[in-house]
């Protein structure tokens, strides 16, 4: 039974008007009884997951396949309507997408459309959440085109070739420094273009492995060490690096792709270098290209309360770029770099190059665990807007299963994207069949539309690309008011930016992640620790340090530490208590023993005892308070470190005669101070369910032994 004190009743004691007795009740609480058998509980579990019945398969079939749940359910004439218009705006605004990205992740941009159309189909048929866009991500890409760069060195590919990929079959780029017979068989096998998506799709695969698996071993939590403004702070450092990947583009420059540590710099220093070989064609259309699209763009987001639908006006830069190019031959006049032949159609399936797992799996891990957390986050974000549950576990099977299956039909990583997200809530989807739309809308680009794409020119698609990252670095703005949220806060965004733009993306994701927990372990090794104040006519207790009018017991001294009590912070806690109550214990029992010594010294030199009259009044000299009440009402946990702090503490103070009470554990605490035998036999009252009813047991006590001494 655990044993609490309660409130405490004064009443008076019979003969004497002012001498007042404490009588403190207590509160006899029964634990309740905690089955510690793993044996039984990994039996219990067990049998729960193998047993077998009818309607279990089907409740997990139906779980596993929410289309199953959703589609029976389906009301055409409420839902049709708004999935098939958002379906449409999104699957315009992702034609174009599609193909800029492509650049990004090291791709032809026939890969890009085979991603949006697969990852579209494939999420509506696991996916639970009715709104999120999942395709081609800009940071992902970005990610997926870093491995891509390194593994084509790596393979001798010559990075600087700028000729654009037939994909008929036929090897268009030849390993040149490879030994005559290892050429002859790699033209046989992969060209530059086949080489590059083998790598993507292989990496694409490893990482939607990892996604299933975290989602089969419920291992979302991992998730929660991505806060808001690390993730935040990642994207706008990643949205640097794009921009500076995708510069070379708008200049017309024909420079190799840098990666690793440091690549962000690496790329301005060669731009620079070859600034003087700028394309003034590619130069002058990319200034065109930003003249329509910014303004647009702006135009969107002011009046999107009052169009119906978004301005598509990305495709019509690129309809109306394709077409000036084409008739002006600005590639075969200017030198301009174009997309190349697109094919209609798809390519046969074709499975991964496991000899490549080893190079790429892990670099797939951060790249699963960014895309993971984007769609769970996402997903609950527009799911509590709208009223309604997503899984988070299924979210995990649904991102990953868009990326296993489609690795197969040569794509890359998808993840979901806020940007068309916010499209297509806005203009009216209602369930997962808006997703089916788009790739029905992408479909018909691949079928029909794609070849009409051979004139656009790459820069058009970098101007598309640089563009749409206006909303990550519009986070500049917000930094003011973060700031004045929280200093913390803002301070972790700075750092995972600065790293993901300078260092890489991946380390940045890292430094991230580890400076994050070290500001979480930071504010616990110092915490706040105010001495509190009594809130008049009430039985409350407060910081004085932060409310004024507060009032304070005589002879009782009240503590408050802010934190878990553990081996990082248990010396902080020490020192803070001595500092803020004014009273060491092992100074004051040193004073006192020195001080004795002078008075046995200063008695031997005069026995009749007239010269330590001073050293007596310091001995016996009162300290000012009598009993420290800790509120341990936001200490959520200790470990053996905090225990034995707590015990030396209430040892160092009774030994000068101050008596330390604790009060509000919560049952963590007090079940660890239970077991830590923190308490001696019959001392157990010293633990108080809350600070009043410390204090008044302290004034009591006090006033009970005071009326005892003058009896």
């Amino acid at each position: 039974m655990a044993e609490i004190n309660n409130v405490h009743s004064v009443t008076e004691v019979p003969g004497d008007d002012d001498a007042k007795r404490n009588f403190h009740h207590r509160i006899f609480l029964e634990p309740q009884e905690r089955k510690r058998s793993m044996k039984a509980l990994v039996v219990k579990q067990a049998k729960k997951s193998c047993s077998c019945t009818p309607a279990k398969v089907k409740d997990y079939v139906f779980s596993f396949f929410p289309v199953l749940q959703w589609l029976p359910k389906y009301k055409l004439r409420e839902y049709l309507l708004g999935d098939i218009m958002s379906g449409v705006i999104v699957g315009v605004l992702l034609v174009p997408q599609s193909i800029a990205y492509s650049l990004l992740a090291g791709q032809e941009p026939i890969y890009g459309l085979y991603t949006s159309f697969f990852s579209g189909i494939i999420y509506s048929i696991f996916g639970t959440s009715r709104h999120i866009s999942v395709g081609i991500f800009g940071v992902i890409c970005l990610m997926v085109g870093q491995v891509v760069d390194r593994e084509m060195q790596r393979a001798g590919y010559d990075l600087e070739s700028a000729v654009p990929s037939v994909l008929t079959g036929t090897a268009a780029y030849v390993n040149t420094t490879v030994p005559p017979a290892n050429q002859t068989l790699q033209k046989l096998l992969c060209d530059k273009s086949c080489y590059a998506i083998t790598v993507g799709a292989t990496m694409t695969f490893i990482a939607g492995v990892y996604q299933v698996a975290m989602g089969f071993f419920q291992v979302g939590f991992v998730s929660v060490y991505l806060s808001d403004s690390l993730l935040s702070g990642f994207v706008t450092g990643a949205s640097f690096t794009i921009l500076t990947s995708q510069a070379k583009y708008l200049l017309g420059l024909d420079i190799p792709r840098s990666s690793g540590i440091g690549s962000l710099i690496a790329t301005w220093v060669n731009i620079f270098r070859n600034i003087h070989k700028t394309n003034i064609c590619d130069l002058i259309t990319s200034f065109l290209c930003f003249l329509v699209l910014i303004p647009a763009k702006e135009l969107n987001e002011r009046f999107k309360s009052r169009l119906k639908a978004p301005i598509p006006v990305e495709l019509v830069v690129i309809v109306a770029a394709t077409l000036a190019s084409h008739f002006g031959k600005l590639r075969e006049t200017y030198g301009s770099s174009i997309a190349g032949h697109i094919p209609t159609g798809f390519l046969p399936p074709r499975p991964p190059d496991w000899n490549l797992i080893p190079n790429v799996a892990l670099d797939a891990i951060p790249i699963a665990i960014i895309g993971f957390a984007i769609t769970v986050s996402l997903s609950e974000m527009f799911a509590k807007k709208h009223g309604y549950s997503v899984k988070a576990n299924q979210e995990m099977y649904a991102i990953g299963f868009c990326n296993i299956i489609p690795s197969f039909f040569h794509c890359f990583t998808t993840s979901a994207a806020l940007a068309k997200t916010l499209v297509k809530e806005s203009t009216g989807c209602r369930t997962q069949m808006s997703s089916m739309v788009t790739s029905l809308v992408i479909l018909l680009v691949l079928l029909v539309i794609a070849p009409l794409f051979y004139s656009l020119q790459k820069c058009v698609l970098a101007v598309i690309t640089i563009v749409n990252l206006r909303g990550a670095l519009r986070k500049f703005k917000d930094l003011p008011k973060m700031w004045h949220l929280s200093r913390v806060d803002t301070v972790i965004w700075l750092v995972t930016m600065v790293a993901s733009a300078l260092i890489s993306t991946e380390i940045g994701l890292l430094v991230g992640v580890c400076f994050s927990m070290l500001c979480v372990i930071f504010r616990t090794q110092r915490p706040e620790a105010p001495l509190l104040g009594w809130v008049a006519e009430s039985e409350t207790y407060e910081s004085l340090s932060a409310y004024k009018n507060l009032q304070t017991k005589p002879g009782i001294v009240l503590f408050r530490f802010e934190a878990p009590l553990y081996y990082i912070n248990k010396e902080c806690f020490k020192s803070t208590l001595y500092k803020q109550t004014g009273v060491n214990p092992a100074w004051v029992k040193a004073a006192k023993k020195k001080s004795a010594k002078r008075m046995l010294r200063e008695k031997e030199v005069d026995p009749s005892g007239n010269q330590n009259s001073i050293s007596m009044d310091f001995v016996s000299e009162p300290l000012g308070f009598h009993t420290i009440v800790i509120d341990c009402c936001a200490i959520q946990f200790l470990d053996t470190a905090g225990i034995r702090t707590l015990k030396e503490v209430c040892k160092d103070y009774g030994e000068i005669d101050i008596q330390v009470l604790l009060a509000q554990c919560n049952p963590s605490v007090r079940s660890s101070l239970i077991r830590g035998e923190f308490f001696k036999e019959g001392e157990d009252h010293l633990l108080f369910h809350s600070v009043h009813q410390a204090v008044d047991f302290a004034l009591g006590a006090q006033g009970h032994s005071r009326t005892s001494a003058s009896k």
